[in-house]
């Protein structure tokens, strides 16, 4: 008891240490003294009359939101003398693992700094700063000649590294179980299984109205999507983060899903944010980096390429251009068990007081990083509002699907998920695609790390990345891709060879994830 009391305590005040340094603290401090020349206010119940005034006016509602939202991404509880690296990530052999791949990340951009003789970084004559302010709406009309850059790394050369991942403490010997020998991820984790998640995702139950099932035609949308939507305005009227994520369990409501999740992300456009993004549009009109041409690249291999986000290839580089500048993302990195990488002014190479982070906001783009961005330029058009949101979705959840951690939405625990799932509920087919040198995870991986964007329908992305909002949990990732491993069984069984696997799974566009996760979860004998 005294213990969670005291770790209570920790966490308070380390929330209100952060919470003192931004902007709402001082819009309460100014509320407050403003509040100070009301006649309601007296001497005697100072503290209580301004706790009132708060709690009417609605800045209780925003202090309670913002609170909600740092505990959203605070780290787990540890051990009050555990060392910040603790935070981080509690395993070493981790934590080794994750600095190794940063080298091999930073010497893949360097080499390609040397071969093709481009600085990390560059100030743009004022030539060149002019031109680009002049088309910065219309970046995709720009056809520069990328063909001498590669991407740093792509999701399959993840993959590998993560595979020949083991805890040097865990010595199996000759005695290894049957099941740890089928799947590709070798290492021991606590995963849930499916009585687990069916109680963790109890609202996905098939008593329980969904937005994904329940809006289809053939049900009358007075038996739930109404009823849901007025629930959801009302959700917005009271401006309640956690009310929010909760409602979202069961899907949003196209109209209200960007305000929605906008209010869980705790996002709201005041006029600072419009001036910070400004800033660091700025920033990109003024200097040239290396990591520009890798995004330019990507969006021009991915969301270029792609049906549903073509049109917003615009957007895409804003988005990325800035937040590569932004320094903001660094506070990240307390609870990611990466590190921003670090590069040198020239000539002072190994100089600690001349290191930079490179590039600023200390992540480098792989392939892929767009699809981050694009399904989300469907809810915001305004580009600051869709910068802060992809940004908060970053710092919450993204990272973790490229970064090597023991976290239970970290991107090991998410692949072994998904091997135990298969191997515990469809042993056949996980042993038949085994033999077959076609292991389900070198199909499904580059699904999850991309968080399936990309891959589903957009109206169905949305729905499945509701859920992670809801659930602020990215394990449903690895629970869908097993079930469409389930769905696809009878086809895969027929298949003799990875790549007639691959071709089974080659098109999602027209699955739909509500039912595929239902029956997964709750319609399957466990």
């Amino acid at each position: 008891m005294l213990q969670e009391e005291s770790d209570l305590s920790l966490i308070i005040a380390q929330i209100v240490q952060k919470l003192k340094g931004s902007n709402l603290y001082s819009q309460l401090e100014r509320q407050a003294w403003a509040s100070l020349q009301r006649p309601e206010i007296k001497l005697e119940s100072l503290k209580e009359d301004i706790k009132e005034f708060f709690k009417i006016s609605g800045w209780e509602k925003k202090l309670q939101n913002a609170v909600y939202s740092e505990l959203s991404v605070f780290p787990l509880p540890s051990h009050p003398a555990a060392p910040p690296e603790h935070l981080k990530e509690p395993l070493v052999y981790m934590r080794k693992a994750q600095g190794s791949w940063e080298k091999r990340i930073l010497k893949s951009l360097n080499s390609m700094c040397t071969e093709l003789s481009i600085p990390l970084a560059r100030k743009r004559p004022v030539g060149e700063q002019k031109e680009l302010l002049n088309k910065w709406n219309e970046m995709g009309t720009d056809e520069p000649d990328l063909s001498l850059f590669r991407p740093v790394y792509a999701p399959k050369d993840f993959l590998e590294v993560l595979i020949n991942l083991r805890n040097p403490n865990y010595e199996n010997g000759d005695s290894l179980s049957f099941r740890t020998h089928l799947g590709l991820i070798q290492v021991p984790l606590k995963v849930k299984d499916i009585p687990e998640l069916k109680e963790c995702f109890v609202e996905l139950g098939l008593n329980t109205g969904q937005l994904g099932i329940d809006d289809s035609t053939q049900v009358p949308p007075e038996l739930f999507e109404n009823e849901h939507v007025r629930i959801g305005q009302k959700v917005l009227a009271e401006q309640d983060s956690a009310a929010a994520q909760q409602y979202i369990r069961q899907g949003s409501p196209t109209a209200l899903r960007a305000e929605l999740w906008a209010l869980i992300l705790n996002i709201s456009s005041e006029p600072e944010d419009v001036l910070y993004y400004e800033q660091l549009k700025t920033n990109v009109i003024q200097h040239d980096l290396l990591v520009d041409s890798l995004i330019y690249k990507d969006v021009k291999l991915t969301a270029s390429n792609d049906d549903y986000y073509f049109v917003f290839e615009d957007y895409l580089y804003q988005v990325l251009l800035c937040f590569s500048r932004d320094t903001s993302v660094l506070s990240h990195f307390a609870y990611n068990s990466a590190s921003p990488p670090k590069s040198y002014i020239r000539g002072k190479l190994g100089l600690e007081e001349y290191a930079v982070f490179y590039p600023p906001n200390g992540v480098i783009p792989f392939h892929g990083f767009s699809m981050y961005v694009a399904p989300l330029c469907f809810l915001y058009h305004e580009p600051s509002k869709l910068y802060q949101i992809f940004r908060e979705m970053y710092v919450r959840f993204f990272f973790r699907l490229h970064s090597i951690s023991s976290h239970p939405s970290g991107i090991v625990s998410l692949c072994l998920l998904f091997e135990t799932l298969l191997q515990t509920y469809l042993p056949q087919l996980f042993y038949h695609l085994r033999e077959i040198g076609a292991q389900p995870l070198r199909i499904s991986f580059k699904w999850m790390v991309r968080a399936f964007s990309g891959y589903l329908a957009t109206d169905q992305l949305l729905l499945l990345w509701d859920r992670i909002l809801g659930y602020n949990s990215l394990e449903i990732l690895a629970v869908l891709a097993a079930a469409v491993f389930a769905f696809r069984a009878v086809n895969l069984m027929e298949v003799t060879s990875l790549a007639a696997a691959e071709a089974v799974l080659a098109d999602l566009s027209t699955l739909k994830v509500m039912p595929l996760l239902q029956i997964f979860l709750f319609a399957t004998v466990t």
